[in-house]
């Protein structure tokens, strides 16, 4: 005996058990690899494509996100801009009031001053008609009839110089 070749009734019941197991096996074990099989490629598959697509959504929401941002700079820009008009234009505002009241104070100083200069000579011309009435008192020695005529006398006589 070779102890390469087997023997035939070995060889026999070797085919046998493989072919019954064989069967076995591709009656029970077979389909439910095969099953298991598709279903993990079934899965696989889904989740690449699951994958995908939140990739896509992913993708679209960052270009999104993007325009979102751009379009949140330039509301900035806008705002800062139309800020810095109004700004300047409380500022100028400020300023043509501040102005105008300066203007306003200057003529009432000036109003002021005018009533004060003509209270001034009023009091000045009484003063002065005092003055002429009591010297011509003394110089004619005598008074004249009334007060008011006296004045308004004087009164014309100053206005004349």
């Amino acid at each position: 005996m070779n102890p390469l070749i087997p023997d035939p009734g070995l060889l026999f019941w070797m085919v046998l058990s493989f072919g019954v197991v064989f069967f076995l096996l591709a009656k029970f074990g077979f389909p439910v690899i095969v099953k298991a099989i598709n279903e993990r490629k079934e899965f696989i598959e889904t989740s690449l494509l699951s994958a995908k697509q939140a990739n896509e959504r992913l993708a679209s929401i960052q270009a999104e996100g993007e325009k979102l941002l751009a379009d949140a700079k330039a509301q900035q820009k806008d705002i800062i801009a139309s800020a810095m008009q109004e700004k300047q234009r409380i500022v100028q505002a400020a300023q043509d009031e501040a102005q105008e009241s300066a203007q306003q104070m200057i003529e009432e100083a000036r109003q002021s001053i005018q009533a004060e200069k003509e209270r001034a000579l009023q009091d000045v011309r009484k003063e002065v008609a005092t003055l002429a009435l009591d010297i011509a008192e003394k110089v004619i020695g005598e008074r004249m009839k009334d007060d008011a005529t006296q004045r308004k006398t004087i009164e014309q006589l100053i206005d004349k110089l």
